[in-house]
């Protein structure tokens, strides 16, 4: 029954480890509806990229530089941004010359110039070049979709072009770019396919689902929503970049973009094509450069692939057992410990296998459920205790004094409360009072018996005995529980020894007040024996008592103080214990009340 009060059984901590599960579960299965948000995305989000930084990235790919329209391009340049594009004829020229395999040319062509001229000179320099790829745009809203794509003029001398959609998470940070989009029963691929397909000689790319597109012979994949995942070389400035303002004055060795792919694009913050990535969400990285690590992610294989949905819930409940696991170990501290290590080790697996494979596995879900799954039935647990101490604080304050219930909760294991052991157990009863109290008011039997039991319990709690129970006038108590004390029997038979002496103090003060003019007179009964001491009782009400033969045996001798004229009577097992310290005299032998045997009776005399 302490058991019970006290502790938190393994069904209901298996039930909370349940609950937690289908929960993270749960909510694991909604995050995948569309616009349906959960609280443990953002955190999953900010987590994978904590784990991506640990990593450091990797050598990004050599076969990528960046040409950018910097800040200190903009200032050299003496010309308000959009330049020419007669100049951007110049820059292309020269990084033909170079011998530049792939011009991957980011920004829009999808209007006509001012001067015909200037598009005229751009599209000549496209021509002369070895390959050139630039972009397009395609538009879906409620109503309609639309397609952007190069100027004619431009659009007849490009080997290719693509959509350019770079994603942003919930929480703003882009780990993704649109794969495809469809116009007119046509797919349009990231200009980053184009870019690496025509690279590798015109790679095919095709059937493309949301899950995953064919390139060549490899199959890419998407993360469920068909975008593909990019596996960033690192933080902004990662690729060499060049300011596009010097390159046409011969600034720079043409080796370094020679069978190279450039990309030419805005890095100035004036142009407001920045974003946050994984590795920064404060030091932007262009869009240009977000495209380089496209590129990269796709020339290497290096593609990252997102576990389902099924996968994560299957992990949560291998968690949800090792949580259970963890509940069965009877010290929390030993759970606790053991939690952590599952965590690290969770989390070193899933590097190493994110390292190897590219396989993104879940981090906050499965990891939550092995800490709350430990930590909750702890807790649980712990708050269950504290409760029940509280309980038993104010259970106990009723038999015992303060300070013992304090030694009580802090020293001993309240669950080991029900037991059998050897007790000195006490009755004592005032003579006569069935009679006394016939001839007075009910107030005046209570304000009699009131000051009467509190002297009484508090000379029983001085020497560190238990009140097990009031009967009308008649007390019964006991020594060496809950607190065990050798000297059980010696401290019963000294608190037997002062209750007469506080009974004489109260009659002389009834007597000086008028409140009582007769003398009151006590018999004590006092014996040591095996008895069951525990908590007894139902949900509602719960005593701390003694049951046995020996208890039954002090309550006999308690009645033969009746017969004897002794005030305190003992038994030989207490006379045993205690004939070295008080003095005690035999009174004879007699057989009691529901005994075959014969019971050596002993008086206490004094201390």
């Amino acid at each position: 029954m302490v058991n019970q009060y006290l502790t938190t059984s393994p069904t209901r901590k298996l039930l909370i480890i349940l609950a937690i599960a289908l929960l993270l579960a749960g909510l694991e299965i909604a995050a995948n509806f569309p616009n349906v948000a959960t609280p443990l995305e953002r955190l999953e989000l900010s987590a994978s990229d904590t784990a991506v930084r640990a990593l450091g990235g990797h050598i990004p790919s050599p076969e990528i530089v960046i040409v950018a329209i910097d800040d200190e391009s903009l200032v050299w340049v003496d010309e308000r941004w959009p330049w020419s594009r007669t100049r951007m004829a110049e820059i292309v020229d020269w990084l033909a010359g170079a011998g530049a395999r792939i011009i991957a040319y980011d920004i829009f062509l999808f209007e006509p110039s001012a001067d015909p001229a200037d598009d005229t000179a751009l599209a000549e320099a496209f021509a002369r070049a070895n390959t050139v790829v630039t972009v397009s745009q395609v538009f879906e809203s409620q109503f309609s979709t639309t397609l952007d794509r190069p100027n004619k003029v431009f659009l007849d001398v490009v080997d290719g072009y693509g959509i350019t959609e770079i994603e942003r998470d919930d929480d703003a940070i882009v780990r993704s770019v649109t794969a495809y989009k469809s116009y007119q029963d046509q797919f349009y691929f990231h200009w980053a396919f184009e870019i690496a397909r025509l690279y590798q000689g015109g790679v095919p790319i095709s059937s493309p689902t949301q899950a995953s597109l064919i390139y060549g012979s490899q199959t890419v994949p998407l993360n469920q929503r068909g975008s593909l995942m990019i596996n960033y070389a690192g933080p902004s400035n990662t690729y060499p970049t060049y300011p596009a303002a010097y390159v046409p004055l011969g600034d720079y060795d043409p080796a370094l973009f020679r069978d190279k792919i450039v990309l030419i694009g805005a890095t100035s913050e004036t142009m407001q094509d920045l974003y946050p990535t994984p590795f920064s969400a404060t030091s932007l990285m262009p869009g240009v450069e977000v495209v380089a690590n496209t590129v990269d992610t796709i020339l290497t294989n290096n593609y990252i692939t997102l576990t389902p949905p099924w996968v994560t819930v299957l992990i949560i409940l291998i968690m949800a057992g090792l949580a259970m696991l963890g509940a069965l170990v009877p010290r929390p501290t030993l759970s606790n410990i053991g939690m952590l290590i599952g965590i690290g080790l969770y989390l070193t697996i899933r590097q190493v296998i994110y390292t190897q494979a590219g396989v993104q596995i879940a981090i906050v879900s499965p990891a939550l459920m092995l800490m709350l799954g430990v930590i909750i039935p702890s807790l649980d647990q712990a708050v269950t205790q504290e409760l029940e101490k509280r309980r038993l604080r104010s259970l106990f304050n009723q038999f015992i004094s303060p300070q013992m219930v304090n030694q009580l909760l802090e020293t001993q294991d309240i669950t080991s409360l029900n037991k059998r052991t050897e007790l000195t157990i006490l009755f004592s009863d005032i003579r006569g009072f069935t009679s006394i109290s016939e001839q007075m008011l009910p107030e005046e039997v209570v304000s009699l018996l009131n000051p009467y039991l509190s002297e009484m319990s508090k000379v029983i709690h001085k020497y560190g005995g238990t009140v097990d129970k009031y009967e009308g006038d008649a007390i019964v108590a006991f020594f060496g529980e809950p607190i065990p004390f050798k000297d059980h029997a010696l401290r019963a038979a000294m608190a037997a020894l002062e209750m007469r002496s506080a009974l004489a103090r109260l009659n002389q003060q009834w007597q000086q007040t008028g409140i009582f003019r007769q003398k009151l007179e006590m018999g004590i009964g006092i014996n040591t024996g095996e008895v069951f001491v525990g908590l007894l009782g139902s949900e509602q009400r719960v005593n701390y008592t003694v049951i046995g033969d020996a208890a039954n045996l002090a309550a006999r001798l308690q009645d033969q103080t009746k017969e004897t004229g002794d005030p305190i009577l003992l038994s030989e097992s207490t006379y045993q214990l205690i004939k070295t310290k008080l003095k005690a005299e035999f009174v004879g032998a007699k057989t009691l009340k529901g005994r075959s045997e014969s019971v050596n009776m002993y008086r206490l005399v004094s201390g």
